[in-house]
């Protein structure tokens, strides 16, 4: 089939390749016109385990190319996926203003019937809105369609997610856009659940903030946990034994951040609000999951009192591993929080430098764990990364001035550590 995938951030890419990486034949359109060229010449602009190798292989094949022409990517498509980014506007609105330039440049260009799909993670009719918008522009001359196909991809797992999805959701308007994505995603051996446009639209919202909101329970059981002398962990893994709860998403630790869970949950809680419901469940999660940063703070200065002249080590800046995202990473606001209390920061993360000193330029960035720990009065981690949970304890230990250790995703073993003489504090153990 020739698809093309309009906006060539996370969600686009990784779209785009998979589906040439399944033998389609796909066109990834970007207006940035520097992107599209790193594109070209094979440079990804995120990190994303696998992408990288993937893209070559699709572009050897000639199955995915570039282009800053939405015209042409009409023109050469039957199937057009809409993935560029809905962020969130003061208030917590989604900004809908790049998805409304797209169905423009689609609408001036449409010669002839496409199925026109959105992918972003848009309000509840949006997808109404594109097809009334497209249909005014062109004034009902050509024939199309508009589909909703929500994305579920994690970032660090993505390509395994796009491949092994739990589900595909198919929000449609006619017969005819249903055929011809049943024919796309044939090969998916997964429930595949058709709805309508709005119904496909809450799904991807309900989801996210569905996550979002485990995350924060466990996080609210892990304060309950400190104060009674219980371990999270094995909480977490008691509770993650039933069927009914599952063990996926239930780590405590300094809360979600990245491109989806805070933007969704802001914009879901605006939803309902337009809706006439006030989504206080959802408003709860958001205030647990800024509180999470407070606390570790606060096990922080239990343990060093003041911040100012201390010089504090941070084992990973990513929100999560596996990517270098730093979109609403918790490490930003704590290190923030330092750095204006007068304390030191050195940092370490495997991925997420380069994005990180956009953002955190005050900060010594340092090439590996030990050496950002060096004569430190803390180390903090702030994301699980694999190696942080075979750090060299002992090492470790001989190399900072005091034996801090602020463990904020629960990666080692107490005991372990404090065996070795440190102060460790997690997050509700």
């Amino acid at each position: 089939m020739r698809l093309s995938v309009i906006g060539t951030g996370y969600v686009g890419l990784v779209t785009a390749a998979c589906f040439a990486d399944l033998g389609h034949h796909v066109i990834g359109m970007d207006r940035d016109a520097e992107r599209i060229r790193r594109l070209h010449d094979g440079d990804v602009p995120f990190y994303e385990p696998g992408l990288a190798e993937m893209l070559q292989r699709v572009q050897q094949a000639d199955r995915l190319q570039f282009s800053t022409s939405i015209g042409e990517a009409v023109e050469r498509s039957d199937v057009l996926f809409i993935t560029v980014g809905t962020p969130s506007k003061e208030g917590g609105d989604a900004d809908l203003g790049a998805v409304t330039a797209v169905a423009e440049g689609i609408a001036g260009a449409l010669t002839g019937y496409r199925l026109i799909v959105e992918k972003s993670t848009v309000p509840v009719r949006t997808g109404a809105r594109i097809r009334d918008q497209i249909a005014r522009l062109t004034g009902g001359a050509v024939p199309f369609d508009v589909a909703c196909n929500p994305e579920f991809l994690r970032e660090g797992s993505a390509i395994e997610d796009f491949m092994h999805p739990d589900r595909i959701v198919l929000g449609v308007t006619s017969e005819r856009s249903e055929q011809l994505l049943r024919e796309l995603y044939a090969p998916f051996a997964c429930p595949l659940l058709v709805t309508d446009l709005t119904t496909a639209e809450t799904i991807k919202h309900a989801s996210n903030a569905f996550l979002a909101m485990k995350i924060s329970y466990i996080n609210a059981v892990s304060a309950i946990c400190e104060r009674v002398g219980a371990d999270i962990r094995q909480v977490a893994d008691g509770m993650g034994y039933d069927r009914r709860i599952g063990r996926a998403f239930l780590d405590a630790g300094v809360g979600y951040g990245g491109s989806c869970f805070p933007k969704d949950v802001a914009a879901f809680i605006r939803i309902a609000e337009g809706a006439g419901y006030k989504f206080r469940l959802l408003e709860e999660v958001a205030r647990i999951n800024d509180e999470q940063r407070e606390t570790l703070l606060r096990h922080l200065r239990d343990a060093l009192r003041v911040f100012a002249d201390r010089t504090i080590a941070v084992f990973g800046l990513a929100y999560k591993p596996n990517t270098d995202d730093m979109r609403e990473a918790p490490s930003v606001a704590i290190i923030d929080r330092l750095l204006r209390e007068g304390a030191a920061v050195r940092a370490y993360d495997p991925a997420a430098e380069t994005n990180a000193r956009q953002l955190l330029p005050a900060v010594t960035y340092c090439p590996t764990p030990y050496e950002t720990a060096s004569d430190s009065d803390a180390v903090v981690i702030l994301t699980e990364w694999d190696e942080f949970r075979s750090l060299d304890l002992a090492r470790l230990r001989e190399v900072m001035r005091r034996p801090v250790l602020i463990d904020g995703r629960n990666v080692l073993d107490p005991q372990a550590a404090r065996a070795l003489g440190f102060h460790y504090a997690g997050m509700g153990r």
